[in-house]
């Protein structure tokens, strides 16, 4: 999430009580998550597992909880709560509001698009050419369709991130202030679900048809002509490649990049990342060839058993 203007780092640390290390001159233009941070932006830390990750990632500014080296020409801001300090940054800095209207006077809609009754388009949507969106759809501010895009009904497109820490009294969410961009010629069933980008973009890319019944997570990149079938799950901040087709009820874990024209097969899982141009099987899956081998082993095992 960039800011509408630069911001001076001692104002930044004044708001969320932070003690500042390093260099003081450091100006700050946006605050992000870690996977997708930039020179001039801020991120924060909270766990000694992923202090390197955060102190020599591309970020100028690191919220932590412990005082630590500050790498050369960066700076730290040092509090006692680094997850909640964010917190407060996204919400000084972001722009969401909450239309009352079906249709908000801020909301775009392109030209021979089509919104059928019932259905939500809050502040700054983007709808582009040619496009249908049908009975009951959602789509949350400032999120961005293509042009020839059709959304069924019961979907939502821009709901906040499944992104929560756990404290001493429950649960403690982390705002999202990204949005959901869908590009070109795509479709997505009834009853789907994608997820905004906690501070960027969750995106589907040119293309790509998706079935019903479909979840995808905060800061996903799906890429040009993938196809989805029903009740597919993508945890947040994956990577799914161009020309990826992933079958019912595939599941795919947080982080996972899929590559170019992978196939997964009905209900598999990966465990890491898949090369692409290959077709897999199982949970965790593997290379489809090698499970139907080892399915083919296994239904031999009663009958050697016997010999023994």
């Amino acid at each position: 999430m960039k800011f509408t203007a630069p911001q001076k780092l001692k104002d930044i640390a004044s708001l969320i009580d932070a003690e500042i290390t390093g260099n003081e001159n450091i100006v700050i233009t946006g605050i992000n998550e870690i996977n997708l941070v930039e020179n001039g932006d801020i991120v924060f830390v909270d766990h000694p597992k992923y202090y390197d990750k955060a102190l020599f990632s591309k970020a100028s500014v690191i919220i932590i909880n412990q005082k630590t080296e500050c790498p050369a020409g960066k700076a730290l801001l040092i509090c006692s709560d680094p997850f909640s300090a964010f917190n407060r940054l996204v919400l000084q800095f972001s722009s969401r509001s909450f239309s009352t209207k079906a249709i908000s006077d801020t909301a775009s809609i392109g030209k021979n698009s089509r919104i059928m009754p019932g259905s939500f388009l809050g502040d700054h949507v983007k709808i582009g050419d040619n496009c249908v969106i049908h009975s009951h759809v959602v789509i949350y501010d400032h999120c961005m369709v293509g042009n020839n895009v059709i959304i069924h009904s019961g979907t939502v497109i821009g709901a906040d991130a499944f992104y929560y820490k756990k404290k001493p009294g429950g649960f403690e969410k982390l705002s999202s202030a990204g949005r959901v961009v869908i590009e070109d010629e795509v479709e997505i069933g009834a009853n789907c679900t994608i997820d905004r980008g906690v501070t960027g973009e969750t995106v589907i890319g040119r293309g790509t048809k998706i079935d019903n019944l479909v979840q995808i997570g905060h800061d996903t990149k799906v890429g040009k002509n993938c196809l989805f079938a029903a009740q597919v799950g993508i945890s947040g901040a994956c990577v799914i490649e161009d020309d990826v087709i992933l079958w019912g009820q595939v599941g795919v874990p947080s982080k996972i990049r899929i590559g170019k024209g992978a196939v997964l097969l009905g209900q598999s899982a990966p465990a890491k990342n898949l090369q692409g141009g290959k077709t897999y099987l199982g949970s965790p899956c593997e290379e489809a060839k090698t499970m139907f081998r080892q399915l083919a082993a296994l239904r031999k095992l009663p009958d050697m058993t016997k010999k023994l």
